[in-house]
C-alpha cells in the first residue's frame, strides 16, 4: 500500500562505524588483514634490517598492529564528534535548530508552531541540500510523494554530480511520510510496523502520540521502542575540543504500545550506494506483499 512497484523503504540492522555515515570508504576486514599484515611485515624485516646495522630498538609486528587499532579508534572517535557538532545549539551549526527553524520559515512555519512528521522530513532535506561542509558532498535525501518512492529518481540524485567527487554515487536517506489510519492508528499496520523496523535498512520513524514528538527505532512483542527529545539538559558547547557526549546519546529508551501512536509518521531509510538501494527495494517489496 505504501509504496508501488520498483521503490524502496528500509530500517535498522547494520553494524556501521561513523567513517561509514560520511561515506567513507573502509576496506573489509578480510582485505585489511592481508595487505596490512604485508605492510607490517615488510616494514618490520626492514627495521630488523636496520637494528641490526644501527644497534637501535625496533617494534615488534603486535605494537604496530594496536598502534593501527588506536589510530582507527581515534578516526572513529573524531567523526564521532564532528557529526553530533553538526547538531549543535549553535546557529552555526548545519543541523541545529537554529538553522532547521530557517528553513521552515519557508514552509509557512516559525518557532513555536507544531512540525508534522512530512513537514521535518522537507526540512531535513533542504538542511542537506544546502549544507557546504565538504564531509556531506557524499549524501543526499530524497523525499516521497504521496507514499511513493521512484526508483529512477532515487538512482538520479545519487549519481548527481558525483563525477567532479571521484566517487562512485552518494549514500541516500530516503524519507517516506504516511498516515496509518483516520483519527487513529489502524492496528492492522502492526505486523507491517514490525517488518519495516526490522529490516536491514530502515533508520527509524519519525512520529509521536498526539502533540508529542517520538523516533521510533524498534520494537518489543507489541510496543514501540522509542527516546524522546524533549528532556530538556545543559547546553553543550561542541566547538570547544572533548566536548562531553553523554547528553547526545539516550542511555534509557522507552516502550510504548503501538495503538497510542499517532497515524503520521516519517520513515527513514538509508542506502550507502545504489547497490545498497536496489536491495532495499527487493527486501521492502517482499515486506509489502507479505
Amino acid at each position: 500500500m505504501l509504496l508501488a512497484q520498483g521503490l524502496i523503504l528500509h530500517f535498522l540492522g547494520r553494524a556501521w562505524t561513523w567513517p561509514d555515515a560520511l561515506n567513507i570508504e573502509n576496506s573489509d576486514s578480510e582485505s585489511w588483514t592481508s595487505n596490512t599484515v604485508k605492510k607490517f611485515t615488510a616494514s618490520f624485516e626492514a627495521s630488523l634490517s636496520g637494528e641490526r646495522e644501527l644497534k637501535t630498538p625496533t617494534i615488534s609486528l603486535k605494537e604496530k598492529i594496536e598502534r593501527y587499532s588506536d589510530d582507527r579508534e581515534m578516526q572513529n572517535e573524531i567523526y564521532h564528534r564532528k557529526i553530533i557538532s553538526w547538531f549543535g545549539d549553535s546557529p552555526l551549526a548545519v543541523f541545529g535548530l537554529h538553522q532547521l527553524i530557517e528553513y521552515g520559515k519557508k514552509s509557512g512555519k516559525k518557532a513555536g508552531d507544531w512540525y508534522g512528521p512530512a513537514v521535518v522530513a522537507h526540512i531535513l532535506r533542504k538542511a542537506v541540500e544546502e549544507a557546504r561542509h565538504p564531509d556531506l558532498k557524499g549524501i543526499t535525501i530524497y523525499v516521497a510523494q504521496d507514499c511513493t518512492v521512484y526508483s529512477s529518481d532515487v538512482i538520479d540524485k545519487q549519481c548527481t554530480s558525483m563525477a567532479s567527487d571521484n566517487t562512485n554515487d552518494k549514500a541516500v536517506i530516503i524519507l517516506v511520510p504516511v498516515r496509518l489510519g483516520g483519527e487513529r492508528t489502524n492496528a492492522d499496520y502492526l505486523d507491517f510496523v514490525k517488518g519495516i523496523l526490522s529490516l536491514e535498512y530502515c533508520v527509524g520513524i519519525i512520529g509521536g502520540k498526539p502533540k508529542q514528538s517520538y523516533y521510533f527505532a524498534g520494537f518489543q512483542d507489541d510496543s514501540l521502542i522509542y527516546m524522546d527529545p524533549h528532556y530538556c539538559q545543559s547546553f553543550v558547547d561542541v566547538s570547544i575540543k572533548d566536548f562531553p557526549l553523554e547528553t547526545f546519546h539516550c542511555p534509557s529508551p522507552k516502550k510504548m504500545s503501538f495503538r497510542k501512536m499517532d497515524p503520521s509518521c516519517t520513515i527513514g531509510f538509508y542506502c550507502r550506494n545504489v547497490q545498497d538501494f536496489k536491495r532495499a527495494s527487493e527486501e521492502i517489496t517482499k515486506v509489502l506483499l507479505f
